[in-house]
Formats: C-alpha cells, structure tokens, sequence
C-alpha cells in the first residue's frame, strides 16, 4: 500500500482540501478554507498544518483569522446557508474555553439545519501530562472532557484519540455534512498530542472526493394521497420554509401557486421563495406573521407545508390554524418534520416533490372566490404595511420607519441579516423579498450576536452582492468584533445600527406579560429604587464602531438615514449607519401569539391581568390530530 507520512493535523489539511460536493451536475469545494484562533491546543497541530500546507501548497486549504470562536462558527453558518448548505468552513480552536466557544455555534448550526465542521483540541491523549492547563477534572470518569459538551448539539460527534482514527471520523463527518436530512454540527474532537503525531497515511485517503447530494425522488403513492387531499381542499394554504430555497425549489413553487391559485405563506427560512409582489405571496405566517396570512390559516383546511419544520412561531404556538378539521400535507426531505401535526406525509426533495404535485393537479386550482379573497387580504397587507413605513413617529423615529426606507434604497439581490429582537418580527411582516438569498434571518435559534459575524459569511459567500448587517445595540454588544474581521479580509458590508438603549424586543414582550420591562433597559442603577432604571448609560456604539476600523455615518432620521444608506452604498468598505428608535416603538400590529407563560399568582397587578389575557389565549391552542 502506497503511504506517505504526516501528523494528524496535516493529514486532515490535506483530506478537507480534496472534498468536493455535487448537486444537479454542479461541484464545488465543499470546504473551501478553515477559521480559527490558535492556543497551546492547536498552534503547533491544526496551526503548524495550515502553515505547511500555505508555505509548500501542498493542499489547497486558506486560513481565516476570526476574533471569537462563536463568530467564526456563525461566518460559516452563513457561508453554507447562502450556498444552499453545499458547502462551508471548518473551524479549529484551542482547548478549554476556546473550544467551549463554539458551542453555541454549533447548537444553532444544528437547529438551523445548517453544516459546519468543528475541530475543538481536546487534552492529551496519553494523559501522560495531566492535569494540563484548562483541563476539567471530572471525578466520573477521566475520558470526559468539556469537548463532551459538544455531544448534545453535534449531528454527529468523534473524538480522534489515535491518528488512524481520523480515516474513519473524517470519512463519517463528511457524509452528515452533505446530508440534507442529517445535516448541522459536525464535531471531531482532536487532542493536542494526536494532533502532532506521525502516522503512515495511505495515499488512497487523499483522493478527490465527490459526495453527491441527491435529491429524493416523491413516492408515485405518497403523491396521490397528497393530491387527493387538495382536491379535496376549499381553502388550501401553503407554507414555504428553508426547505423551499435550500431545494431550489423557487420556480416549480411560484408555477405551482399560479396554476393551482393556492396561496403561499412563508416562514423565516422560506422568505423570498415567492417574490412578495407574487399574486399569490401572503407574507409571513405566525406568531409576527402578516393579516393575509394569519386570516388564510384561520380558514385554511389543508395546509401544505413545503420544507417547514414548524417551529412555534410558524403555528403561532399551536393556535394560528384555526378550521377544527384542518388536515395537513407536509412534503420534507425529512421524515421527522413530514409527519408532524399527523400530516400526510410526502417524504422527497421539495423541487422534486412540488413538481410531481403540480403534474398530479394539472387540471386542479381553486376556486374563483377564495382568489378573490386572496387578492383583499394581500390589499389590506399593503394598507398596514403602508402605515407601518410612514407612520411619521417623533421625535426619533419608529423601527418600522427605517425598515421603509431600507426596503426603497435597496435592490433586490442585496442580503439583509438579522437575528434576534424585535427586529425579526418586523422584518416578517414588512421585508420585500424578491430573491430567496435577499432575506437572512437565522431564527431557529435566534442567537444574539449572530448578525455581524453572519455578514462576513454571507459576503464571502457572494462578494457580488451588498450585504446588510441590521443589529440593534443588544445583539452588537454582544459580539461586534468581527468587524475587525471585515476589515482584514477587505470586506464591504454595510451595518445599520439600531440604538435604543435596551433590549427593545424583550422590554415589549416583558410589558405585555406583566413584567414591567423589568431588566430590560441600558440604565445606571438607581440608588433610590436599587434598581437598574436611572439615567441612561452613556454608551456610544458608533465610536466603537470607528475603533474597530469601520467608516460611521450618523442619522437622526428617516431622510438622514436614507441619506447615509446612499453614502454606505457607495463606499468601498464597510460602513456603519448608527440610528437612533424610539424604544417603545410602534411596531406592526400583531396578528398571531406566542406562548409564554405567565405567573398563575402574583402580588402585581400588572402580571395578574397578564395572566387572564395568557389564559385566553390558551384556549385557542391544540394539537392537530
């Protein structure tokens, strides 16, 4: 057998450099560079290789500096969603707390459904130097490291504690990567020694491979049955998510909802699959879903929901369909989310599965009437979306006001992220989404801190496109130093920065629960009350922006802020536009709820009212059997 002799660490540059993915004849690197941060972990193991591998070019695999082990996990999240999750970047750091940094990466990677590999350093494998600095003890077992932590939010996890252990785990890792059904965190624990031993390779396992992403074929029976029931169907509703744009499954879905005149509401992930302008585009459903949505799902007696996994916020927590004998179609590459809500399921790619649906209803649509009253409810969507864009809010302008204008000075291929906040549930109701890439929102996990680091995967995804950051100053603290990263790599994304001194979603979703926004606000903490509710904190968001290496411009209203987006667009780095809301809104009027629960007793009047409305709500809600 043909072997060639290299450390660990050296031997996996050189496999990942040679992995390719393939969907629909189209191959592409399946992981394109690595980021990382090094520490006594992987310096001389994953760091030495990089190294080598740059200097001699033995291995095509470029390295990316981030500046905290979440936001490069985040960069590469983004990355693969706006590659329809066909590719995305490994990423190494040192053990102890630069691995445990990654954690919350991962578990939104695999909440989101979303492939990333991860390569924490573990401690020695001899064990021969332990306790090694940043070891956890565990008097349980002296196998358990805080890699283990990894486990629970990893598709799939391995600890290489021999060198010829990683044939086997790198081989495992890059089969969950191309799955779409397995698809999220991938984690290969390495210990630092193993790292940096030496082992004969066969050369066979550096070959160029291609793993093949196929695209399931629906079942001819499936089909009919799900056919069968939206003949059957008066008021028939789709609800498009990820499934629908990681698919590609736009074109077949906008011909499907024309031919048959089946309205389409979309998720967060599933945005952009109909254009917002498409007769039959009715806007988000949900929790901070829009008017004509919510009011078809009341209605609604089979939903059709294509490549959704139906998170609360989608169902409105189990309320928003309301017909007593509502049945559902779930067509999903996945069997898990096929089945739920005792759907009949259609278990297939969803371009594939709505192109067989569209040819078993070619003489099938709906009827005049509920066109008609698809096109009133989409008018009235306008009329509030309308109000909700020139509403004329002082003396600071309202959140909404900005989402107008934003949605006027950009094209439609420009990117748009978010995250957390209150922003999504504006961006549900509001967006104007064309292109199925133009809206990124991660709302699975809705992490904080996700959107900055989130701009730079996006922009290396497709440098074509103008890539807009939206944060408010919650998320921002919570991680803005990527834009360091921005700067470095040369970059140009724009990020408007929303100021309003506080957790505006949170402090909203607190008032209306009884908590008064209770540790909700940026306030220095009264000496009085002993509370955090005095003065407001002098925090200045824009100035650490400018420290940071980014171009700031300010505005203090909408026309301001029109203005400052026109300079941001035309700039050739990335550029900060700070914006001061009103922190108390208004915001788009609610047409769904979201459970959260609400003290039963309380000594506050404020949370007992909360709780009759809570209980209200609660009526509505059930399962679908």
């Amino acid at each position: 057998m043909n072997t060639v002799r290299l450390t660990t660490a050296q031997a996996l540059v050189r496999f990942l450099a040679n992995q390719y993915s393939e969907r629909d004849g189209q191959e592409q690197r399946l992981i394109p560079g690595v980021w990382g941060i090094f520490g006594h972990g992987n310096v001389a193991g994953i760091g030495q290789a990089l190294l080598q591998a740059a200097v001699t070019q033995e291995a095509d695999l470029p390295y990316y500096l981030a500046r905290n082990e979440q936001g490069m996990v985040h960069a590469s999240v983004a990355y693969a969603k706006m590659r329809d999750r066909l590719a995305t970047f490994a990423c190494t750091a040192s053990t102890g707390p630069g691995s445990t940094n990654m954690i919350t990466g991962a578990a939104l990677a695999t909440t989101n459904r979303i492939p990333v590999l991860l390569l924490p350093s573990d401690m020695f494998a001899t064990r021969v130097a332990e306790p090694v600095l940043q070891q956890l003890e565990d008097t349980r077992g002296g196998d358990v490291t805080v890699n283990d932590a990894f486990r629970a939010v990893s598709k799939y996890f391995d600890r290489v504690s021999r060198p010829e252990q990683l044939i086997p785990a790198a081989l495992a890792a890059m089969r969950v990567l191309t799955d779409p059904v397995e698809t999220g965190a991938v984690t290969l624990a390495l210990p630092q020694d193993v790292q940096a031993e030496a082992y004969d390779w066969p050369v066979a396992f550096f070959r160029r491979r291609v793993w093949h992403v196929g695209r399931p074929v629906p079942e001819p029976a499936a089909v009919e049955r799900a056919a069968r029931l939206l003949r059957g169907a008066r008021k028939p509703l789709v609800v498009a998510g990820g499934g629908a744009v990681y698919s590609g499954a736009e074109t077949a879905l906008r011909a499907f909802a024309e031919a048959t005149g089946i309205p389409v509401a979309d998720t967060h992930a599933g945005k952009g699959a109909v254009p917002w302008d498409h007769p039959q585009a009715v806007g988000g459903i949900g929790s901070t879903g829009s008017y004509a949505a919510n009011e078809l799902a009341k209605e609604a007696d089979v939903v059709l929901g294509i490549g959704t996994r139906y998170s609360d916020f989608t169902t409105a927590s189990h309320t928003v369909f309301g017909n007593p004998d509502v049945a559902f179609v779930n067509l999903n590459v996945a069997r898990l989310d096929a089945v739920k809500h005792s759907a009949e399921p259609l278990v297939a790619d969803a371009r594939l599965g709505t192109e067989a649906l569209a040819g078993a209803l070619t003489d099938w649509e709906v009827e005049p009437e509920y066109r008609d009253r698809t096109r009133q409810l989409i008018a009235r969507n306008r009329e509030i979306e309308s109000a909700c864009f020139t509403v004329g809010h002082g003396p600071l302008p309202a959140q909404t006001e900005i989402l107008g204008a934003l949605n006027d000075v950009l094209d439609d291929r420009a990117v748009v992220i978010n995250a957390a906040g209150s922003m999504p549930g504006d961006l549900q109701q509001l967006w104007r989404a064309r292109d199925p890439k133009a809206y990124h929102v991660e709302y699975a996990y809705s992490c904080m801190g996700y959107e900055i680091a989130a701009g730079v995967g996006a922009k290396m995804a497709d440098p074509s496109r103008e890539v807009v950051v939206l944060v408010g100053d919650g998320s921002y603290l919570m991680m803005a130093q990527e834009i360091v990263t921005m700067i470095s790599e040369g970059l140009k994304v724009i990020i408007v920065l929303v100021q309003n001194h506080g957790f505006a979603s949170i402090g909203a979703l607190s008032d209306s629960l009884g908590s008064q926004r209770f540790g909700t606000k940026y306030r220095y903490r009264n000496g009085d009350s002993g509370q955090l509710d005095g003065d407001v904190l002098p925090v200045d968001l824009a100035a650490n922006a400018s420290s940071l290496g980014a171009d700031v411009l300010h505005a203090t209203s909408v026309d301001e802020f029109r203005a400052s987006m026109e300079k941001a667009k035309a700039a050739t780095r990335t550029t900060v536009v700070h914006v001061e809301t009103d922190l108390y809104g208004p915001n788009p009027p609610g047409h769904g709820w979201w459970d959260v629960p609400v003290s039963q007793t309380s000594a506050l009047d404020t949370t007992s009212a909360a709780y009759e409305t809570y209980a209200a709500h609660k009526q509505a809600q059930r399962h679908y059997l």
